[in-house]
């Protein structure tokens, strides 16, 4: 048996009116505003179970639970449960999974920039048996608390291999040499916008190295040339092969991406830079150090806070790199695709989770 009420029936709805000057490093209490960022504050409003929702930014997105004292922003809601028909922690679900589409539903994305309170005192609840209500709520929290430990286990992972990558390509005693005097670097010519294709081989620029780094899809689209065209611009600087390194050198400078194969591949003049592989350099190797403190600090000196905007060949040329021997390299190379193949693997469980969450959030908070 579910009952339906409307939220202003079940709880107390009102907003906060700490400022956001307020908020301090060191304060005692967490203070919510209007993103999903809690600051802290010395001073509370309330002490007491609520659902927050910003009433601006992030709307039908953005929920905070909380249990105990804490400051709020004039331009966030709380909603403070009122009634024994309805466990907090299930509004918070419930609120969670069907409010932004009520917000859709009822037009206001399209009326409103900002959420007001007549929205949410009409909200429509439905109210199972508290029991129902706390076996759904168990659930929903076994699925969060996994999910928590993941992202701080990725957390820690990361500062790890954030702390070996800083003191692995340290060492006095190796021999430091120019990139340039090892192997070849070079651009490939300069392709149109109008020689671009819907298929065909594919054309990189800085944004697909991004994104490949980030995990996700490039917003800009997928870009082609010709085969013909392919074959001709490389007889002019030369082919990227597998074990070549590409660099940014447009926008977020110095990103690398190791070729993994020897598909054709054609990329944007002076957005990527390409490293040819050589004898002396493990591929992986040199990977690691495109993305290890050493070199980021190396690409802030050269580009003076990085007002330059890109890492010209020239600059690629020059650039030092500390070169072990090939046993240490490889070494190296172990213990940071170690820790890589570790976090992919955490972030890989990670969005199965979310997506488990996902599913069971949805099935068991939709009622007919």
């Amino acid at each position: 048996m579910v009952e339906w009420k409307k939220l202003g029936e079940i709880s107390d709805i009102g907003t906060g009116s700490n400022n956001r000057e307020d908020a301090c490093d060191n304060g005692k209490y967490p203070f919510y505003v209007r993103s999903k960022d809690v600051l802290k504050i010395n001073s509370y409003l309330y002490d007491e179970e609520a659902i927050l929702i910003p009433g601006e930014g992030g709307i039908g997105e953005i929920f905070h639970y909380v249990n105990g004292k804490y400051g709020l922003h004039q331009r966030t809601y709380r909603v403070h449960p009122v009634s024994r028909e309805v466990a907090g922690r299930y509004l918070y679900y419930y609120l969670f999974e069907n409010f932004g589409a009520y917000i859709e539903q009822k037009s206001y994305k399209s009326t409103a920039a900002s959420i007001r309170k007549p929205m949410l005192i009409s909200f429509p609840v439905a109210l199972p048996s508290l029991s129902e209500q706390q076996r759904i709520v168990g659930i929903l929290d076994t699925f969060t608390a996994s999910i928590d430990n993941l992202k701080e286990l990725i957390a820690q992972r990361r500062k790890q291999y954030e702390y070996y990558r800083c003191c692995l390509f340290s060492n006095e005693q190796w021999t430091e040499n120019k990139i340039g005097e090892l192997t070849k670097v070079f651009s490939c010519p300069r392709v149109f916008k109008d020689q671009w294709q819907d298929s065909g081989v594919p054309f990189w620029r800085s944004s697909d190295i991004m994104s490949y780094h980030n995990g996700v899809i490039n917003p800009r689209g997928e870009a082609y040339i010709s085969q013909s065209l392919y074959e001709e611009l490389s007889s002019k600087s030369d082919k990227i092969k597998e074990g070549d390194i590409l660099v940014t050198g447009g926008g977020s400078i110095g990103i690398p991406y190791l070729k993994k194969d020897n598909s054709p591949l054609f990329v944007k003049d002076a957005d990527l830079i390409c490293i040819h592989k050589c004898t002396s350099i493990i591929p992986k190797y040199l990977y690691h150090y495109f993305l290890s403190t050493d070199f980021k600090l190396y690409i802030k000196k050269i580009t003076h806070d990085a007002t330059i905007a890109h890492y010209t060949i020239n600059q690629i040329k020059d650039t030092p790199i500390p070169l072990p021997p090939l046993p240490e390299q490889h070494r190296i190379v172990s213990i940071l695709d170690t820790f890589e193949s570790s976090i992919t693997n955490l972030e890989s469980q990670l969005a199965q989770r979310e997506k488990q969450y996902e599913y069971y959030r949805n099935k068991l908070l939709t009622f007919e």
